[in-house]
């Protein structure tokens, strides 16, 4: 690393952070951020090589584990999130995999909210008990739930709010209330508001985890994610991530750093269009019911508004007519992308029920909520017009 790291001033906004936070330009003095495509680095002597390996030097030494390039990203997270640290690794599941395999064993617990991403409950409910950690699985709104499912033996509450694909919204606050009444770390899934929308260890959680595939890179071009925490935990996570290896890669570290710097006008505009299109679907005749934390009639729709800054990005909704009718929308889209993909600038449609929750058992979607005629659109930066032009060619077939 260079020494013309200058530290910025003290209170900068969030936009502000996101542009400038992590720069560390080289001796060339370059504008935009240097890109370190290189499997290793070189020392200067025996005696620096021995230190850098043992830890009594900072500095970097194989890219699995250091680069600039990926220290960048994490740093300008960091400081978006309000964290003591972050660490990036290759996808959102390799974050929430190493967050849990570096702070709990054989024997532990955790307690997670039932209304998940389809891959996480995957790896809660039916992977990590293989390795003797157990999952409880609770509504996400029932704090109730949540503080009876605790046992001596859990060590992590887990949640993601706003939930995937309901948008249902958990109370952070009193969760972390929860969580440290009984020592216990509370993890958060920011994936869908961003720190932009929303900053829950703010709120009180110790863990905040990203898959940056979706709104921090922003325009669908590579996969990565983060875990941002305090250095104590953040130090575990990397003990973990240099020995198994889930890292992420330089280049696209490189590309999610510069997706930060668009994210908050992305997520802005992203979030004044979805609460246009959820007002519009609410008011469709072949539409039953739309869940968007805008909305005056969504169930959390005060808590949103008390802990996120706009609604968000993702409106799901239901069809009148099952599942036939929900895929005549998706098959009738000109312009949307059916895609499960979601946080792009081109805004995409699927089918959850099919494909992010096709692999968990009907009785896991049922409990989740997840019906035949519900659909999710993630919602880009085209025309809001365009867009509710696209959906009105299914609906109109359905009504």
């Amino acid at each position: 690393m260079s020494n013309t790291k200058k530290p910025l001033p003290a209170g900068l906004a969030l936009e502000t952070l996101a542009v400038r936070a992590g720069m560390d330009r080289t001796q060339h003095k370059e504008h935009s951020e240097a890109l370190y495509l290189t499997s290793s680095f070189t020392f200067d002597s025996a005696e620096q090589a021995a230190a850098r390996f043992s830890g009594e030097e900072e500095g970097n030494v194989y890219a699995r584990f250091t680069n600039p390039s990926v220290t960048l990203f994490e740093e300008r997270l960091a400081a978006l999130e309000g964290a003591e640290d972050c660490i990036a690794t290759a996808s959102g599941m390799a974050a929430i995999n190493a967050m849990i395999m570096a702070n709990l064993s054989a024997g532990d617990h955790i307690v997670a909210s039932s209304s998940m991403f389809g891959s996480t409950i995957q790896l809660l409910g039916n992977i990590l008990p293989r390795f003797g950690i157990e999952t409880t699985f609770v509504p996400l709104t029932d704090t109730a739930a949540w503080a009876a499912a605790v046992r001596p033996n859990t060590k992590l509450l887990f949640c993601e709010t706003p939930s995937n694909p309901l948008t249902e919204v958990g109370d952070i606050r009193a969760l972390a209330a929860i969580a440290h009444q009984h020592t216990v770390l509370l993890a958060v899934d920011n994936c869908f508001c961003t720190p932009i929308l929303q900053r829950p260890m703010d709120l009180g959680a110790d863990i905040v985890v990203h898959s940056a595939t979706k709104y921090l890179d922003g325009q669908g071009r590579v996969l990565g994610g983060a875990v941002c925490a305090s250095k104590a935990i953040v130090e575990k996570i990397f003990i973990f991530l240099r020995t198994t290896g889930p890292t992420l890669s330089a280049f696209n570290a490189w590309v999610l750093g510069k997706g930060l710097e668009t994210l908050s006008i992305r997520i802005q505009a992203q979030s004044a269009s979805a609460r246009a299109l959820a007002q519009w679907l609410e008011s469709h005749p072949s539409v039953e019911r739309v869940y968007y934390p805008g909305l005056p009639s969504h169930p959390q729709h005060a808590l949103a508004m008390e802990q996120q800054r706009a609604g968000g990005a993702i409106v799901s909704f239901e069809v009148k007519g099952g599942k036939d009718a929900a895929w005549r929308v998706v098959n009738s889209c000109q312009l949307l992308s059916i895609t499960a993909n979601l946080g792009d600038t081109r805004t995409t449609i699927t089918h959850p029920a099919t494909t992010t929750h096709g692999r968990i058992s009907p009785e896991a979607r049922a409990a989740a909520g997840i019906h035949d005629n519900l659909l999710r659109v993630a919602v880009g930066l085209e025309s809001v017009d365009d867009i509710r032009q696209d959906l009105e060619r299914g609906l109109a077939i359905s009504s």
